[in-house]
C-alpha cells in the first residue's frame, strides 16, 4: 500500500496523494485511490471547499509554504 502524502503548495492548497477518504459532517465519503490527488483549499475563498477551485490566486492569498 502507497503512503498518503501531503504537499503545502506554494501559496495554494494542500495537495493530498491518497489512498484516502475524507468524510464531512453530514458523513458523505470521498475516496481518493492510491496514486490519486485532491487539492484542499487553505485560503477560504474556495467555492467549492474543502476542496481547492483556485481562487486563492484572485485572492492574492500567500502563506508559508515551508514545514517548520
Amino acid at each position: 500500500m502507497a503512503d498518503v502524502k501531503i504537499e503545502i503548495r506554494e501559496n495554494g492548497p494542500n495537495r493530498v496523494t491518497g489512498p484516502i477518504e475524507i468524510v464531512d459532517v453530514s458523513g458523505a465519503s470521498y475516496s481518493i485511490p492510491e496514486g490519486r490527488w485532491v487539492s484542499l483549499c487553505r485560503c477560504g475563498h474556495s467555492a467549492e471547499k474543502p476542496f481547492c477551485d483556485g481562487a486563492h490566486r484572485d485572492a492574492g492569498f500567500q502563506a508559508d509554504s515551508q514545514a517548520r
